[in-house]
């Protein structure tokens, strides 16, 4: 049976990937309708730098994770010098790391859902005397949240098995940062084959769970 601290891990992998989902939802559905339905110059420049933590090494968005957020960049220098905050080696973090690559899953879907709404059912909205949040809210969003949904269950998949820019930000502190990829790997290395197998279990279970019910959902969304 696997120990009493292979919980740990675990909890802090679901606080974090759940937080990160969030922060990827809110980013990922106002800049895909922002892509989908404003006339913007360079829109597919755009949606490349958008997409692009989806297709970067780990390691590699983990270093510039570390030139935005680290004590000596842009943000980081910002929130070291007003509110003496770092989020080097801490779950917060970790979350960051999390939400910048599940942003793009989010992004890909939310886009799609929303070139895939009429655009002729928004704009009698309009004529009808709806106001733009309105039209969003009662028009747009309703049709496209099926796919929306779909993406945030593949960004909160993704989020969960996040390894290499979660190491390079938050580190691999036990108790503190150590997320489930992170404590999986320890265990391996440290040849702890019950930790391990748990895990792995865990971890698998969940992500086959969600990536079922994405599937559904898009099924249905395009049904």
């Amino acid at each position: 049976m696997a120990s009493t601290s292979a919980w740990t891990p675990l909890w802090l992998t679901l606080q974090v990937a759940s937080l990160a989902t969030l922060l990827a939802f809110v980013a990922g559905v106002s800049a895909a309708y922002a892509v989908a339905r404003w006339r913007i110059p360079g829109k597919e420049w755009i949606d490349a730098v958008l997409t692009l933590p989806m297709v970067l090494p780990p390691t590699v968005l983990g270093y510039y994770l570390i030139l935005v957020v680290g004590r000596h960049g842009v943000v980081g220098r910002w929130l070291h010098e007003h509110f003496d905050v770092s989020v080097l080696f801490t779950w917060q973090g970790a979350v960051i790391a999390a939400a910048v690559v599940s942003f793009p899953l989010v992004f890909k879907s939310a886009r799609a859902s929303y070139e895939g709404v009429e655009p002729q059912l928004e704009n009698a909205a309009r004529t009808l005397g709806m106001s733009e949040p309105a039209v969003f809210a009662r028009i747009t969003f309703p049709l496209a949240w099926r796919g929306i949904l779909a993406g945030t269950l593949l960004g909160y998949a993704r989020a969960m098995g996040e390894f290499g820019a979660t190491l390079m930000v938050a580190g691999n502190l036990p108790g503190r940062t150590q997320t489930l990829s992170l404590a999986i790997y320890d265990a391996v290395q440290g040849g702890d084959d019950d930790v391990a197998n748990f895990l792995v279990l865990v971890t698998s279970a969940v992500c086959i769970a969600t990536l079922v019910t994405s599937a559904r959902m898009l099924r249905v969304r395009y049904a």
